[in-house]
């Protein structure tokens, strides 16, 4: 029910829509005292502007800028003896998290170690930049991307091998867009010549797919930044990724079962799981996320093309990504594919199950040995041997050629109850991130009270008044700063206490009427003052400092 007096607030010339009651009134931080009761229960105060219709809602009374408007409260009423905190607390773990994991010696105020880790290398990573005079060869500037930087080493200038995947010399930058100001992953594919211009087409449907374990493809485009002609394909940039390759493949001693012996010699000992092979659960945990990429690829009715583990990123422990999709339908249009661009997918797309199968059955043996047409019957018996029923029957089933057109759907029964272990771990990493972000999500705010605060402490002048910092208001958040960061023991050591510190910051925002006694340094005077008053100090001195710099005073 939504009554008004008077002109309406879109007519009015002295209100706006986004300043109106009702937008603000719905901004307000909600009482979490409203979550306790049912949303009928609703008790009519005393204000005697509210009235009390038959059906038991409080119409509420507020004029602003001459306009009288009527509004109906349902908010529910709180019920009585509950007592929440006036001022921002920090509450212990959740219980599901602090049991899913070892407990520590001490409780944690801030995020693990491992993730703020992993989050400065990402960091530092997504803000490297080069030295221009040491690499002249990487342009300042291409296209609408500046601050080149290289992913992966350059290739020599006079190289001549190329990329046993595409078939081009290829390198690898991160850039940042002049558009947008974001990091994007550019891959260069040298002394390329753009000539039909058809096969954007299929660049425009790759744009359009957004998925988890796919990394998005977001612009292509041709240019001579580079003193040669180059097509460039724009991803997102995922800062610390690695390939698959780096990070299970890169073992020269992994191969050692399957290399060929000389006349004489016998068979070592068969690799075990947690003994040279990778568990079986992290492996079904990256067929469930390429499997669920190749769904979504097929679907919008392409095909990968690069299922290979120089092209699947890790990033974390198990999170995987399909990169440089697209690229493979840019570099190998030809003309007579301009009637139907689509043409050739449904016999791409049987190649992509057949290059899943060879992926999962290289992470089984660790070896990418194992997926060489002479050494398949070992590595299928090192399946067996190893891992389950299912795992080889996936593998035979997706290397294995078929008299109809297969599906990655058809793995599906074979994946069976282990996808919901995935999603079970999935969820259970994101409670813990969740807690991790909870002990963090008030730093920002303190940071901001500490910064304000030491614009006002000390300062040596203002307005041509030196003693400025030391009288009037000032002079009572000078004595705050000591009753934070200077307090001392009975014997005269310093009292270092953090909990102290986020207390009594958190009293001075939320502005609560408890007391405290600010004593002066020369012990002589001592002030008794509510957080309320440092807070209206605190709040009138600094838009004083603000006023004085927008030049307002």
């Amino acid at each position: 029910m939504s009554l008004s007096a008077g002109s309406s607030p879109l007519h009015s010339p002295k209100i706006t829509p986004h300043t109106s009651p009702a937008p603000r009134r719905r901004s307000h931080t909600p009482n979490p005292a409203n979550y306790m009761v049912p949303s009928s229960a609703s008790t009519p105060g005393n204000n005697p502007v509210s009235q009390t219709p038959s059906s038991g809602q409080v119409i509420q009374k507020e004029t602003v800028g001459g306009t009288t408007y009527f509004y109906t409260d349902t908010t529910p009423a709180p019920l009585s003896g509950m007592v929440f905190p006036n001022y921002h607390i920090y509450p212990p773990t959740a219980p599901h998290v602090a049991y899913m994991q070892p407990k520590a010696n001490a409780p944690s105020f801030f995020m693990a170690d491992e993730l703020r880790q992993e989050l400065i290398n990402r960091h530092l990573i997504t803000m490297a930049q080069i030295d221009q005079a040491d690499m002249p060869a990487v342009p300042s500037e291409v296209d609408s991307y500046h601050s080149l930087f290289p992913l992966e080493p350059l290739p020599p200038p006079n190289r001549i091998q190329k990329s046993s995947n595409f078939g081009y010399i290829t390198s690898c930058y991160k850039a940042v867009n002049s558009k947008d100001d974001l990091p994007y992953c550019l891959r260069r594919i040298h002394g390329f010549r753009l000539v039909n211009t058809k096969c954007m087409v299929l660049v425009d449907m790759w744009k359009k797919i957004q998925h988890s374990n796919i990394v998005t493809l977001r612009e292509v485009f041709t240019t001579k930044a580079f003193s040669e002609p180059s097509l460039v394909f724009a991803y997102d940039f995922h800062a610390g990724g690695e390939t698959m390759m780096s990070r299970h493949f890169n073992d020269p001693n992994a191969d050692a079962y399957f290399t060929k012996r000389k006349w004489g010699q016998h068979d070592g000992p068969l690799p075990r799981q947690h003994a040279g092979l990778l568990p079986e659960s992290l492996i079904w945990a990256y067929i469930v996320q390429l499997s669920s990429a190749l769904r979504t690829i097929h679907t919008a009715g392409l095909a990968c093309r690069v299922m290979d583990p120089t092209k699947i990123l890790i990033t974390g422990k198990t999170r995987l990504r399909v990169n440089c999709v697209g690229v493979f339908d840019v570099l190998t249009f030809d003309n007579s594919q301009n009637n139907n661009p689509l043409a050739l997918m449904a016999q791409y797309q049987q190649a992509d199950l057949i290059s899943l199968g060879k992926v999962v059955l290289a992470l089984a043996c660790n070896s990418l040995a194992g997926i060489q047409r002479e050494n398949l019957q070992k590595a299928m018996e090192l399946v067996t041997i190893n891992y389950s029923s299912d795992l080889k029957n996936l593998i035979l089933y997706l290397l294995t050629d078929q008299n109809r057109m297969r599906s990655v759907n058809d793995i599906m029964p074979m994946i069976g109850a282990r996808f919901y272990t995935q999603l079970d771990a999935a969820q259970m990493r994101n409670d813990v991130i969740e807690e991790d972000l909870a002990k963090e999500v008030q730093n920002g705010r303190l940071f901001r009270l500490l910064a304000k605060l030491g614009t006002i402490n000390e300062r040596p002048e203002f307005q041509k008044d030196p003693t400025w910092s030391e009288t009037g208001d000032r002079y009572l958040l000078k004595l705050f700063r000591d009753h934070l960061f200077h307090q001392v023991t009975e014997a005269g050591a310093p009292w270092i206490d953090l909990s102290h510190i986020i207390s009594c910051l958190n009293k001075l925002d939320a502005g609560v009427p408890e007391k405290i006694s600010l004593i002066s340094r020369d012990e002589k005077s001592v002030l008794v003052v509510t957080y309320s008053d440092l807070k209206r100090c605190f709040e009138n001195t600094f838009q004083e400092l603000i006023a004085a710099a927008n030049g307002q005073l």
